[in-house]
């Protein structure tokens, strides 16, 4: 699956992960206003989390990724290249994780503005990241190991949600966590049943399972949170009047080439969150092209699931509709 990757001035700061990649660079912006520290929690952490378990993960931890891609010759313009072109075509052949591949699978294609990954390469290449317990003791075992050097371990994992405390997020980027920690749980467990079972398979999954594991991290989150659409599959995601129109505003971004951020409106002391619900190559299979993406059989049970369906027809990188993520906004 996985690799959504999208890198000094204090003591507390090391640089490279305690080693030197290529050659001495100047930074010009300390740390924790890199605005690549910020995407790279809010974009790569949600599949490529520094606390989640060995075991249960979507995709490896962005330290093994910076491992993989750097050695003590990589530069930083050498690295951003290759993390820029990964992001635009992620395929096996190309893949410098054989192992990750081998057990989560290609991650979809997304879409990201280069610029947008041009920061969190920058952010990675630049600065340590935050491991995982387990990791140390994973290469020392000699697993997952690329052509960088070993780090030093980073003390900040100690913090299960290390910088990305909710009560540290302002409103957007709280929404977003919530928003994005759902989409990771729906995400693990649907291309689980398609690896397992195939697309059909999938798409008894979502009619069964979405809504219940959605409400579920409602409740961890204590919040609202919801799907919705403009051309809804099942009609309990249709879109109201005042919905469709933050998607239409996502629909412009997005053909603009803008870079997506949250949207947030506050009514009678409830943030309200909106984030679009951007199409990849895995979505196609059940929403894209009849009998082009999507199979005769797939097409034959999502009529048969869904009779008024609408959601099919999309390409890559098209809103497919958003998350709507309501909390109280005194926190």
């Amino acid at each position: 699956m996985a690799v959504a990757v999208l890198f000094l001035f204090n003591c507390n700061s090391k640089q490279k992960d305690s080693v030197s990649y290529g050659k001495s660079e100047t930074v010009a912006q300390p740390k924790e206003t890199h605005p690549g520290k910020k995407l790279l929690e809010t974009q790569c952490y949600v599949c490529h989390s520094p606390t989640a378990s060995h075991d249960n993960r979507i995709g490896p931890p962005m330290i093994a990724i910076k491992r993989h891609y750097i050695s003590e010759h990589t530069t930083k313009e050498e690295f951003v290249k290759d993390m820029q072109a990964w992001i635009k075509n992620p395929n096996a052949a190309d893949a410098k994780m054989k192992g990750a591949v081998k057990r989560f699978g290609v991650m979809p294609k997304q879409y990201f503005p280069e610029e947008t990954i041009a920061q969190i390469a920058d952010y990675m290449y630049t600065y340590e990241l935050e491991q995982p317990d387990w990791f140390q003791g994973h290469m020392k075992k000699g697993k997952g190991q690329g052509k960088g050097k070993h780090g030093r371990k980073n003390k900040a994992h100690k913090n299960q949600e290390a910088s990305t405390n909710s009560e540290d997020l302002s409103i957007e980027d709280r929404g977003l966590k919530y928003a994005l920690g759902t989409k990771a749980v729906l995400g693990k467990n649907l291309m689980g049943t398609i690896q397992k079972k195939g697309t059909d398979e999938a798409l008894s999954f979502c009619n069964v399972k979405a809504y219940p594991l959605t409400d579920s991290m409602a409740v961890v989150y204590n919040a609202q949170i919801k799907r919705v659409t403009d051309q809804p599959r099942n009609p309990s995601n249709q879109a109201n009047s005042s919905e469709l129109e933050f998607i239409k505003t996502f629909k412009n971004q997005v053909a603009d080439k803008k870079a997506i951020t949250p949207l947030s409106e506050t009514v009678n002391g409830k943030a309200h969150v909106y984030y679009p619900i951007v199409t990849n190559t895995m979505c196609l299979q059940c929403h894209g092209q009849p009998n082009k993406d999507i199979q005769p059989s797939t097409l034959s049970k999502i009529k048969l699931l869904y009779p008024n369906d609408k959601a099919v027809g999309y390409t890559e990188n098209q809103v497919r509709g958003m998350w709507h993520v309501t909390f109280n906004s005194n926190k």
